[in-house]
C-alpha cells in the first residue's frame, strides 16, 4: 500500500495573535517542526511556546508553494493564516496545491466576521470585495446607490485609493470606515467621507467598509448597459442586440467565453460582470481599439478581461479551451469558425452575428450542417419627422448560435462543407455587426 503524504495544519491566527487562539490551534503549533507564514504572523509566536523552525513566505508566494511543501511537510508542518485561511487566504492555494484531503484547517474568525459584528452589518447582505492582489478598478463592479461593501485592503494606502476611486465614479458622498487591526489591541476605526478622505495612511492591516449614499450613479447588473457605458469608435454591439446576444450565449459561472472581434470590448465585458468567477479573453486586431478595450474593462470594473492583440484565426492558437464563443467580426476570415468550432468541447456555444449578405450566406451554410437557431434581430428607433414622429430602423443583425453536439456526427446533415465564404475586393475590410445603426 502505498505510503500516505504527511498532513498539512493550516491555523488561522487574528492580531489577538497567541492569546486569541483556540486550544487546539495552539496544541498543532507546539507540536509542529516547522511554521511557516508571513513575518508578521510568526512574530505573533511567542518563542517560549512556539519552538518550530520558523520559514517565511517569499515572494512572489504562489511558484514556492510546492517546493516548500515538498520540503518542510515531512516535519510536521504547520501553515500560518490571516483569520479564515479559506476565506481570500492561503487556504486556497494550498488546497489546489496538496489536495484538500491533506489539510486540517483550524480557522479563526475572518476579519469580515469581525467587521460585520463591529458595525452591526448582517454578512449575508453585505457584499466582499478584495484587493489584495487586486486592480482598484475591480471594485468599480460593485458600485450602485445605496450598497454596503467591505473591501479587503491590499496595505496602508489602499483606503485613500478607494476614495478617490469612488469620487471619480461619482460616488463621492460615500461614507468610508477603516477598521484596523481588528479583534487586536491596537484596534482603530477612522471614518470620513470618499470626497475629501482626511486621513493619512494608517496600520496596512486593515479592512475599509463603504456605505454608498443614494445619489450615485446607476450601473445595471443584467447584460445590455447603455451603449455611453462604453468608449468606442461605433465599433460596438448595440444594447439591444447586446442584450439578446448575453442571452443566447448563456453564461455560467466559472466558463470562459472567447469574444473575437472585440471591437469595444462589450459582449465580453457583459460576459464577466454576470459573475465574478466568469472568464472572457477578447481578440481584437486593432492596437488602438485593443487599448480601449481595456480601458473600457477597467471602468466597468472587469479588468481581469484578457486582450489579446493579433488577427483571428491566427491569434487564437495557444489559448484556453473556450466554453463558448463569440464571432462579432472577421467571419469571412478562411478557417475562423472551423477553427472555433474545433476548439470548442460538447456542449460548447457557438454564436456569430453579422450584418453583411457574405457573411450571413457562410452562417447559412453553417446552420445547414450544425443546426442550431438561425434568426434575424431588428431594432427601431422613435425619431422627428417633421413634426411628427417615425421609425427609423436600424441595420438588421443576422445571428446564428448552436450547441456542439457530444457526437461529432450528431446534427442535421451536411449540405456542404463550412468553407470560407471569399468576399469581392471591394469588401475586403468587412464591417461587423458592431457597426448596425441604432440612431
Amino acid at each position: 500500500m502505498p505510503q500516505q503524504p504527511p498532513p498539512i495544519t493550516v491555523v488561522g491566527i487574528g492580531a489577538d495573535g497567541w492569546p486569541g487562539l483556540a486550544g487546539t490551534a495552539r496544541a498543532a503549533l507546539r507540536a509542529a517542526g516547522a511554521v511557516i507564514g508571513g513575518p508578521r504572523q510568526l512574530d505573533l509566536l511567542p518563542a517560549e511556546e512556539v519552538g518550530a523552525q520558523r520559514v517565511p513566505w517569499p515572494s512572489p508566494l504562489r511558484p514556492a508553494v510546492p517546493g516548500l511543501l515538498a520540503r518542510y511537510a515531512p516535519n510536521r508542518l504547520v501553515v500560518l493564516a490571516s483569520g479564515d485561511p479559506m476565506f481570500y487566504g492561503i487556504g486556497r492555494t494550498l488546497a489546489e496545491t496538496a489536495g484538500p484531503e491533506r489539510l486540517r484547517v483550524l480557522p479563526h474568525p475572518s476579519s469580515v466576521a469581525y467587521a460585520c459584528a463591529r458595525l452591526g452589518w448582517p454578512l449575508e447582505s453585505t457584499e466582499v470585495v478584495s484587493l489584495v492582489g487586486r486592480p482598484a478598478d475591480t471594485l468599480r463592479l460593485a458600485l450602485n446607490p445605496g450598497r454596503r461593501l467591505l473591501v479587503l485592503s491590499a496595505d496602508a494606502a489602499t483606503p485613500a485609493a478607494v476614495a478617490a476611486l469612488l469620487t471619480a465614479s461619482g460616488h463621492g458622498s460615500a461614507r468610508l470606515r477603516v477598521l484596523e487591526q481588528l479583534g487586536g489591541p491596537g484596534e482603530r476605526q477612522l471614518d470620513g467621507p470618499a470626497d475629501g478622505w482626511p486621513h493619512p495612511p494608517g496600520d496596512p492591516l486593515n479592512l475599509i467598509a463603504v456605505e454608498l449614499g443614494a445619489d450615485g450613479p446607476r450601473t445595471p447588473v443584467v447584460p445590455g448597459l447603455p451603449d455611453d457605458a462604453y468608449e468606442s469608435d461605433g465599433q460596438l454591439t448595440k444594447r439591444h442586440v447586446r442584450a439578446a446576444t448575453l442571452a443566447t450565449l448563456g453564461p455560467v459561472p466559472g466558463e470562459l467565453l472567447w469574444d473575437i472581434g472585440g471591437g469595444s470590448g462589450s459582449i465580453a465585458i457583459e460576459w464577466l460582470r454576470a459573475h465574478r468567477d466568469n472568464r472572457a479573453v477578447t481578440v481584437e486586431r486593432d492596437p488602438v481599439r485593443a487599448e480601449r478595450i481595456a480601458r473600457n474593462a477597467a471602468a466597468l470594473g472587469v479588468p481581469r478581461l484578457r486582450v489579446v492583440t493579433g488577427p483571428a484565426p491566427d491569434a487564437l492558437a495557444g489559448l484556453p479551451a473556450p466554453d463558448a464563443v463569440f464571432v462579432g467580426g472577421g467571419l469571412t476570415a478562411p478557417g475562423l469558425l472551423d477553427a472555433c468550432w474545433a476548439a470548442l468541447p460538447p456542449g460548447g456555444r457557438l454564436v456569430a452575428n453579422t450584418v453583411t449578405l457574405e457573411s450571413e450566406a457562410l452562417l447559412t451554410t453553417w446552420y445547414r450542417r450544425h443546426g442550431g437557431e438561425l434568426l434575424r434581430l431588428a431594432v427601431a428607433h422613435a425619431v422627428p419627422v417633421g413634426g411628427f414622429t417615425g421609425w427609423r430602423q436600424a441595420m438588421p443583425v443576422t445571428q446564428w448560435s448552436a450547441v456542439k453536439p457530444a457526437d461529432p456526427g450528431a446534427g442535421p446533415p451536411a449540405a456542404e462543407p463550412p468553407t470560407a465564404v471569399e468576399p469581392p475586393a471591394a469588401l475586403a475590410a468587412e464591417p461587423t455587426a458592431s457597426q448596425e445603426n441604432a440612431s
